[in-house]
Order: structure tokens, then sequence, then C-alpha cells
């Protein structure tokens, strides 16, 4: 098998998003990324151990903004919403997201106002990076503010009995210190990855996977000389 554990990324338009892939890959996690609208029956299907929305360019109450079904809070798999992320959390659980009056952009520091999974050994008031232009101002029951920054009143929430978290910062970006860490809290802490995914098996469950598919048959590699393309070939190839 390629993995015995799967963190599923669902998509939503972030220049982030296969930087999250590749730092839960360096975790020795397996990742894969999806569009916002894979469908529920898909994910209930693979069994995720967990789920992270990515952050976006567009406000979560936009016309055509990218959304997920609210079931997926419900299957009990934990799910970490980054920045836009964070915000489709709170729209769906009654809580309230406000455009700002100046776009957040850059290094802020992150102030942890109560323990959490998320940051277990984060030090406080590390520095963390923004890029967002709304932000929430408030959440229902259940869930606790954890974190907050000069800008935003709800920087971090956790509703540990549904395995929700939400954070309005990019973890992912070498600019957030403490990213890692945090990252790792999630998959390790509160996922309970094993770590035991590495590219090697991936590669070699890849060419057992063409080797099956062609048989004794002739396979096309169609080459355009770019990175993906260039993978494909060399799978073929071997």
């Amino acid at each position: 098998m390629i993995h015995s554990q799967k963190i599923l990324i669902l998509d939503f338009g972030s220049q982030y998003t296969q930087l999250i892939a590749r730092r839960v890959r360096e975790s020795s996690v397996y990742s894969e990324i999806h569009a916002h609208n894979y469908s529920l029956e898909k994910i209930k299907e693979e069994k995720p151990v967990g789920i992270i929305l990515s952050g976006g360019p567009m406000s979560v109450y936009d016309d055509g903004a990218p959304d997920i079904s609210p079931e997926i809070f419900q299957l009990g798999i934990p799910v970490l919403g980054i920045c836009y992320g964070l915000q489709l959390i709170a729209k769906h659980h009654n809580g309230k997201v406000e455009p700002a009056q100046n776009r957040e952009y850059g290094k802020a520091n992150l102030k942890i106002s109560k323990e959490d999974l998320l940051f277990k050994s984060v030090e406080n008031n590390s520095v963390v990076w923004m890029s967002h232009g709304d932000y929430v101002s408030g959440f229902p029951k259940g869930f606790e503010v954890t974190a907050v920054s000069e800008n935003s009143p709800v920087c971090a929430v956790s509703n540990p009995a549904k395995k929700i978290f939400g954070i309005q910062f990019h973890p992912e970006v070498a600019h957030t210190i403490e990213g890692k860490k945090i990252l790792d809290n999630f998959l390790f802490g509160i996922c309970e990855c094993k770590g035991d995914w590495n590219s090697q098996n991936f590669i070699q469950q890849s060419i057992n996977d063409v080797k099956q598919k062609v048989g004794n048959k002739k396979a096309i590699c169609a080459l355009s000389g770019g990175v993906d393309s260039s993978v494909a070939a060399v799978l073929i190839h071997k």
C-alpha cells in the first residue's frame, strides 16, 4: 500500500495548498489534495484520519464562494481549518465573519490565551504569517477561542469534543516560526498519525500500479516537459 493513513486536504484556491501537502508529507504522513467540492461519499469511502481545509482568496459570503457540506463536521474525523478554512468553520457553526477594515498581510504575534492540543509546546507570542481580508469575531457555544493577535480577536478556535480546530494564520509557510510544531500537533496529537509513510513507498506502489494496469500490453506516455509529465514518464519507464 502507498499509505496506511491519509490526510485529506480540501482546496479553496489558496496559493499555499501544495505547500500544506508538502509539510504533511515531510512529517512522514501521506496527504492528498482535492477540490473543495470533493463528494462526501468519497470522503467516507476513503476514511481519512484528518481533514485540512485550506485558505482561499474569497470571502465566505461572496456569491459563488467555494463551500463544503456541513456534514463533514459530523463525521467524527478531525478537521483543521486554515484561514479561509477557519472562516468556513465559523460560517457553518453560527459564528461571525466580518470584513476587516484593513487586509492583514504579514507577520503577527500569536497570543495563546488557553491551553489547547494544537498549541502543545508552542511558544507564546511566536511569529505567525497572516493573509486575510475578513476576520472571525465570534463563535457559538462549544468552541473556545484559544489564541488572538493584535488584529484578530479570534486567531484560533478549538472544539475538542467535535475534533474541530481552526487558525487564522498559515502554519505551512516558513514565516510562521512554530508552524511545523502546530501541524505536527494536529497530525500526531489529534489525528494520531503513525508517521510511517515515505516517498519511496509511493514510487514503488505507483510503478506496481502501472504494471498491473498495462499488463502485457503497451502504454503511450505524452510528455510535455513539465514536472508532472516528466515524473509520470519516469514511473512508466521504470
